[in-house]
């Protein structure tokens, strides 16, 4: 396929990488790459921090909180971690005597998030560019606090994803199949597919279903449960009978991105947040 450019071709042909050569990252190159998520767009207020770590120790106290066997923490030469970061800023307004209310405002932190994410995003299109290789790593959602309280973040800062980054050992992967353009881009207005188009379109992605084992099922029909209720539960465990095994999307919410669990701590989330200082979520008490 042509390309009309290099940036182009590398956005087409990105792939997660895992694996990462001996060689370390050059100091010249690394900054370059840095560079590239200092000057990423913004709106305005660049409310993010990024820790960079390549001390074995740490990567190692990392890879233990995550807990997932993420190797890639371990062997990745350098390792990113963006943080939402209203602390800078409450500090310039206080010394430049100037109202501040971003901690305690969900507009702040909504542009703030996305503020962080391109950052983010801009690295890793930069470190393709000189063949580098990245993943990233979004679980830490599960040690929010253990990351704070390991690189001493104050009041206003906040993890938000982790990327491993270094050269790419062997050949690089292909790509991951991803939906095209007839379901993602929706020309002047949303478009609903039909059905089968939808269908279609997110089986070829993730392919069929897998073995249908008791184990299995007997999680898929917990969560539905507690999801749906026992008339839910019933119909899917129907719909696994029928069929014969699981299906993709059986097991994804069912198995992997388990649909119960994902939202039983949601309101742990916001007592974590409220901890490292954000309260957006609150009603904030305005004089008048």
């Amino acid at each position: 396929m042509d390309h009309p450019s290099e940036t182009i071709r590398l956005l087409h042909g990105r792939a997660s990488i895992r694996q990462y050569d001996d060689r370390p990252i050059e100091p010249d190159v690394l900054e370059a790459v840095l560079e590239a998520g200092v000057r990423a767009p913004t709106g305005g207020m660049q409310p993010y921090s990024i820790i960079t770590i390549t001390d074995t120790e740490t990567k190692q106290k990392i890879f233990d909180m995550d807990g997932c066997g993420q190797k890639q923490i371990l062997n990745a030469p350098v390792d990113l971690l963006f943080c939402l970061d209203m602390h800078r800023n409450e500090r310039w307004a206080d010394l430049r005597d100037a109202p501040f209310t971003a901690n305690a405002s969900f507009e702040e932190w909504w542009i703030s998030f996305q503020d962080v994410i391109i950052c983010a995003q801009s690295i890793v299109t930069a470190a393709d560019a000189v063949g580098l290789g990245s993943v990233y790593i979004g679980t830490v959602y599960w040690y929010f606090e253990k990351l704070r309280e390991l690189f001493h973040m104050p009041d206003g800062v906040f993890p938000v994803v982790l990327l491993c980054m270094g050269y790419p050992k062997g050949e690089r992967p292909a790509p991951r199949k991803k939906l095209g353009r007839s379901i993602v881009i929706h020309d002047g207005a949303y478009h609903e597919p039909s059905d089968e188009e939808l269908l279609a379109a997110i089986d070829e992605k993730h392919g069929g279903g897998v073995e249908a084992t008791e184990k299995r099922v007997e999680a898929v029909a917990r969560a539905s449960r507690r999801v749906g209720g026992e008339e839910f539960e019933v119909r899917v465990r129907a719909a696994i009978e029928r069929q014969g095994h699981l299906n993709a999307a059986q097991t994804i919410y069912g198995l992997a991105y388990c649909a119960d669990k994902s939202v039983e701590n949601n309101s742990g989330y916001l007592e974590t947040l409220e901890k490292a200082g954000f309260t957006w979520h609150k009603p904030y008490p305005l004089k008048d």
